[in-house]
């Protein structure tokens, strides 16, 4: 059902008025005004090029950024005869707005099609080479006081602070330092908080090798060459061995599933050897039963390498949720 607006002839000489006083407002820098006569136009559908450039304008001046940038994606999608002019000036908020990762991200998607005109072309590359460039900026400052942070939580013991700043420093895509790295070997970090260190290393290619100290073990290898958690051997074979609990008992299965992750994720990058790994797939079965109030057998009565892991996988579970889960 149309709105009685739309039932409505906008007289040609109303209609010029408006435009010549929205205009003359715009120029005038009195914003306000201008915007609330070129809503009235657009209200009667009146959206020519125009018209929909001074609304732009208007909400600009007027540090109404997101209502600029929700009008342009709309306009966007209609990819008329006007899209680069739009473009432009979306690209623009998201400069004003910081808005660096998501400007850059659109002028890549732009480019891919290649038939951006040579003069939007330079145009579009600049702005992409300055938003590149105060995103290292934000990101070097941001990392300076993360760093500063985080050995300030080493110092302070403080082990949910100091995996809460590795994993915000890793959101940023920032380069892990030589005092980052020697956290691997420090008695203070936790295991968990050194695991997602190495994660990290592993996400900007360190090539060269470091040392990892966890759990009275200790391991000196590069990171690029440890593969990832979900497809490390260990993880993978033990999978496979307590693969059967899946369709005799899903419950279980996702239990222990649970628990082999939380395992392998705070022993990481150091692995048990791969003779133990029918032992911890006993283990988890073992304690998966016992969590289930599933009746067991006495543990009295299980081998001694099986009871080890009991222990390790149960530990390994405690010092998982007292940081990622706290």
């Amino acid at each position: 059902m149309q709105s009685d607006k739309e039932n409505v002839i906008l007289f040609p000489k109303w209609r010029t008025t408006l435009e010549e006083e929205s205009l003359k407002a715009i120029k005038e820098k009195r914003y306000e005004e201008a915007l609330t006569k070129l809503d009235q136009l657009l209200s009667y559908h009146i959206d020519n090029h125009e018209i929909v450039i001074g609304k732009l304008i208007c909400l600009m001046e007027m540090d109404r950024y997101e209502e600029a940038q929700d009008l342009c994606e709309a306009l966007l999608k209609y990819k008329d005869e006007n899209y680069y002019h739009y473009l432009h000036i979306y690209l623009t908020i998201l400069f004003q707005t910081s808005q660096y990762e998501l400007l850059m991200e659109q002028v890549e998607f732009e480019f891919e099609s290649e038939v951006v005109p040579d003069v939007i072309h330079e145009q579009f590359q600049q702005l992409y080479d300055m938003s590149k460039n105060m995103k290292n900026e934000i990101r070097n400052e941001k990392s300076s006081e993360y760093i500063g942070e985080l050995l300030k939580a080493v110092k302070q013991e403080n082990h949910v602070q100091q995996w809460r700043l590795v994993e915000q420093m890793r959101k940023i895509n920032a380069n892990p330092t030589d005092s980052i790295k020697n956290l691997l070997i420090e008695n203070n970090v936790h295991p968990v908080t050194k695991t997602a260190i190495f994660k990290w290393l592993q996400e900007r290619s360190i090539s060269d090798e470091v040392t990892v100290s966890k759990l009275n073990k200790q391991l000196t290898i590069p990171p690029v060459n440890v593969p990832e958690i979900s497809s490390h051997k260990t993880m993978k074979q033990t999978l496979l061995l307590i693969n059967e609990l899946e369709q005799k008992n899903p419950s279980l299965f996702q239990l222990v599933e649970r628990l082999l992750y939380r395992y392998v994720y705070v022993r990481y990058p150091i692995m048990p050897n791969d003779r133990d790994i029918i032992h911890i797939a006993e283990a988890l079965s073992k304690i998966g039963e016992e969590y289930l109030d599933i009746h067991i057998e006495d543990s009295k009565h299980l081998d001694e390498s099986v009871k080890k892991y009991v222990e390790e996988i149960k530990m390994c579970e405690a010092l998982y949720l007292t940081i990622i889960e706290a």
